[in-house]
């Protein structure tokens, strides 16, 4: 249904655990996108809607899609750095700076993901590790607030609302375009070794010794007598190669659920088998290309389609070093009690500094995917539990469950958030879904 540029369709979050009638707008220009703002006291922003919670969700309001914001405005070579629209796509924004040797590091997992997206969530990659999230490649961003008009933000320069809007999930205003320092990649070919682990420790202590490489890895956790075997991937840009650029394929969002889930408990037990035989028994070291290390879930969409129209969820925390092993020996307990079929558990390091709604910090990125059960919503309690002991901090746009009272607990720079943002926006226009479950 269409009325006065306004799109009304239902739409579901990326694990499906959300689902909502929205009004859509997709404005293709800036004058569009004030007068659309001005007509609607709630706002949200959307990108590829690919974000697994339903920050692009606003439900009394209208949602603007800025896919159409996707121009590239400025490359300046001498001093490394673009300017790109907000809607523009990783794999078109790819595309054009590795023709130039260059590109930015910290990019999320999938290349239908928007610039804009990654800047409001403050994403990361493999080597967040090394290279943080992608707060540390942005210079600017021009901003546009219904109230406040056009803002342009940086260090320098509205420097309050530029640490509010960099993974302020869109809370700030519409994030219409960004400057972003480059850095140079001297090859699209990656050198991947592989190691076999036989435990969590065991991968803890390879990745806690690696810091220059994109590091990470795969555990089984299907059933308890396997749990933890599993392999360390290391991929290190093969500079020895200096090989032509050629254009990244295009995407298609191939992920069309099946009417029921393919994924149980065994077929689960038999894929993460097959998954480890052939990982530990493959050479030790060899040439990957650029889209299979950064992008690794592009190609395979069926892994998310297997989950069926009801969906998954997962689960991503940060947690100290030193918490690791008490935590996942109670993670191991609580597993055996509960029985969650986990179809995915992955380890890599994290770096940065855990500010406001920042997913961020020194720490193990520990993540896991699980399906929908009376059971695994039982355990996950239990793990809200541990995350409030062990000073975990869950990721907001990776777990759609998450609560208001752990939120507030787990992190402890919100209400500075929170004060900061209703100091700007006093009418809090900008809201979703997200923000009103975690009251932000």
């Amino acid at each position: 249904m269409k009325t006065n540029n306004l799109e009304k369709k239902k739409v579901f979050s990326f694990d499906k655990t959300f689902s909502s009638d929205i009004f859509f707008a997709k404005p293709d220009k800036y004058r569009l996108l004030e007068d659309l703002s001005k007509d609607h006291k709630k706002i949200i922003n959307s990108g590829a809607n690919l974000s697994y919670s339903p920050i692009g969700f606003c439900e009394d309001g209208i949602t603007i899609d800025l896919k159409k914001f996707n121009r590239i405005i400025e490359l300046d070579i001498e001093n490394k750095t673009i300017t790109v629209e907000a809607g523009i796509t990783l794999i078109d924004f790819l595309n054009f700076t590795l023709k130039h040797s260059l590109w930015i590091p910290q990019l999320p997992g999938y290349p239908a993901i928007t610039i804009g997206g990654a800047v409001a969530s403050n994403s990361h990659g493999k080597s967040c590790g090394i290279h943080g999230a992608i707060r540390k490649s942005i210079k600017s961003i021009l901003l546009f607030h219904k109230n406040h008009g056009w803002l342009n933000l940086s260090e320098n320069e509205n420097k309050e609302i530029f640490d509010l809007t960099v993974g302020g999930l869109g809370l700030t205003g519409s994030i219409v375009n960004v400057t972003l320092n480059l850095t140079e990649i001297k090859s699209t070919k990656f050198i991947t070794k592989i190691k076999k682990v036989s435990s969590i420790k065991e991968c803890q202590n390879i990745i806690s010794k690696e810091n220059n490489s994109y590091i990470y890895s795969w555990h089984r956790a299907d059933n308890i007598e396997k749990f933890g075997e599993g392999v360390v991937y290391e991929n290190h840009i093969d500079n020895t190669k200096q090989e032509k650029f050629k254009k990244l394929n295009g995407y298609n969002h191939n992920f069309k659920p099946f009417l029921f889930s393919l994924w149980n408990r065994y077929s689960i037990s038999l894929i993460n088998k097959i998954y480890h035989f052939v990982n530990v028994n493959k050479k030790k070291e060899e040439t990957e290309d650029f889209v299979k290390v950064i992008f690794p879930f592009y190609g395979k969409e069926k892994y998310f389609n297997f989950f069926g129209q009801k969906g998954f969820l997962e689960s991503q925390l940060l947690i100290d070093n030193k918490y690791l092993q008490d935590f996942t020996e109670e993670f191991k307990k609580l597993f055996k009690t509960y029985k969650p079929i986990i179809t995915l558990l992955s380890l890599k390091n994290m770096s940065g500094e855990h500010k406001f709604l920042r997913f961020e910090g020194d720490k193990v990125c520990f993540t896991f995917d699980y399906i929908k059960s009376k059971s695994s919503m039982n355990f996950m309690e239990e793990i809200d539990k541990l995350c409030l002991k062990y000073k975990i901090i869950p990721s907001i746009i990776k777990d759609s469950r998450l609560n208001k009272e752990i939120f507030n607990k787990t992190y402890v720079y919100a209400e500075d958030f929170k004060s900061k943002l209703h100091e700007f926006d006093k009418q809090r226009i900008y809201q979703s879904e997200v923000s009103n479950r975690l009251g932000i």
